[in-house]
């Protein structure tokens, strides 16, 4: 899975090899489902946060619990699903995740039951546990369904899809959720008897759980088409894993170990962003859960539309130039939301994540050049990066309870976009010392 130099050639643009080989077209397609099935847990997952705080009656601090359990999944399992990939294929790791996503979705029904937080956030875990192993397997496994030249570009479209889910997510979320928490707000429920109180957070509790079981039973019928279609057999099984040389070599790469971290800043910068962005719109513009979900839906639909727009582009232009350049406005955006308010806030929040669309697969295309077989274990470090949407959330939630201002919180998106920024300068001046055709591993 070596990627070519990442100089764009508009006069040669004609002449590349096809993003996606007519014969590995099926399997594209059903891989992409699942960029879109993890979009559409995400972004619901995002609004749960503003579900949480009404319904428990929160702090902002608490209800990022929700993103610590999510996010923090993918911190513990990438790795061992690196390890099972590489031994076995990235098929049977793609339905390993799939089986766990189902699994962590239907235990939203005894939690709707049982009605206790810690519930909640564990069946969270058990789903994010399968969406990880899912993205570990998925991502390199869509660059390696075709020409090493169109890798990068194969990524970004299949990665186009995951919007369209989020987008779904959060409309199911404002039809399902949002739509259906009783006005009620923290004082007037302090005031409530306990059967008053309880009868009302189970029905809002029921409405949290109805959509992500509907989503397993989709699942399901997602993981038979994957399992009953031949895809390509990308197991080690004839070959010694040899994980410490194998981390050694990557240790060695200044590409590769600045990806992670860029990695580990953008995604807590996307969490922070999208996940506080419904109490951003209700705080600046008065409005309800359900009412604000619709700005959140705007910002989804941009985002999907500048990725196609973004994968187009780099037929012509190098993806670490515009991944220097939308890093750089995101970053005037975000000082624009701290700063700000009203609809000027709104919209650049809104503006924020047309610049994000393209981050995270160019930023794992780029950050795999050159590493052969290692990039399953390397590709595993880029998932485990995700991480950074379970921390630097909460540290946000912190600056908000604690300065009694979201606006100001948004501090910690802007960094994120700064580590970028920077990450997407030093491939445009030292990308010519990245040799894409010497593999840091072993060949394949």
């Amino acid at each position: 899975m070596n990627e070519t130099s990442d100089e764009p050639v508009a006069s040669v643009a004609a002449s590349k090899p096809p993003v996606v080989p007519r014969r590995m077209l099926w399997p594209f397609i059903l891989l992409t489902s699942c960029f879109a099935l993890w979009g559409l847990a995400n972004n619901m997952t995002d609004t749960l946060l503003a579900a949480f705080k009404r319904i428990l009656s929160m702090s902002d601090f608490q209800t990022s619990w929700v993103q610590v359990a999510f996010y923090g999944a993918y911190g513990g399992l990438a790795l061992p699903a690196a390890l099972f990939i590489r031994r076995y294929t990235y098929k049977a790791g793609v339905l390993l995740g799939l089986g766990l996503f189902v699994v962590g979705a239907l235990l939203f029904y005894p939690a709707s039951i049982t009605m206790n937080y810690l519930h909640f956030l564990g069946a969270l875990y058990i789903l994010a546990g399968g969406l990880s192993i899912l993205e570990t397997s998925a991502n390199p496994f869509i660059i390696s369904l075709g020409p090493a030249a169109t890798g990068t570009q194969r990524l970004n479209l299949a990665q186009s899809f995951n919007p369209l889910g989020s987008i779904t997510g959060v409309f199911l979320s404002q039809v399902f959720i949002l739509s259906n928490l009783n006005r009620s707000t923290a004082q007037e429920r302090a005031q409530m008897s306990a059967e008053q109180l309880q009868a009302i957070q189970s029905a809002e509790l029921t409405a949290v759980m109805g959509p992500y079981v509907g989503v397993a039973v989709v699942l399901v019928v997602v993981w038979a088409m994957i399992a009953a279609t031949d895809m390509p057999d990308d197991s080690d099984r004839t070959r010694q894993i040899s994980l410490w040389a194998t981390l050694k070599r990557l240790v060695r790469l200044k590409h590769y170990l600045g990806g992670v971290v860029a990695q580990f800043f953008y995604v807590g910068a996307q969490i922070g962003v999208w996940s506080f962005t419904i109490r951003y719109v209700m705080d600046e513009l008065g409005h309800t859960e359900a009412q604000a979900a619709s700005y959140y839906i705007a910002a989804l639909v941009l985002f999907t539309v500048s990725r196609f727009l973004c994968t187009w582009l780099m037929n012509y232009v190098k993806s670490s130039t515009m991944l220097t350049v939308l890093s750089g406005l995101a970053i005037v955006l975000t000082a624009v939301v701290m700063l700000g308010g009203g609809y000027v806030g709104v919209i650049a929040l809104i503006g924020i994540s047309g610049c994000m669309s393209l981050m995270f697969p160019t930023i794992f295309g780029l950050a795999v050049r050159g590493l052969g077989e290692d990039a399953k274990i390397g590709g595993s470090g880029l998932i485990m990066a995700i991480l950074g949407g379970a921390a630097l959330p909460a540290v946000q939630g912190l600056i908000s309870d604690a300065t009694g201002s979201i606006n100001l919180a948004y501090a910690v998106p802007l960094i994120c976009f700064v580590v970028v920024a920077l990450y997407g300068l030093f491939f445009l001046v030292f990308a010519e010392r990245v040799d894409p055709s010497a593999p840091a591993g072993p060949a394949s």
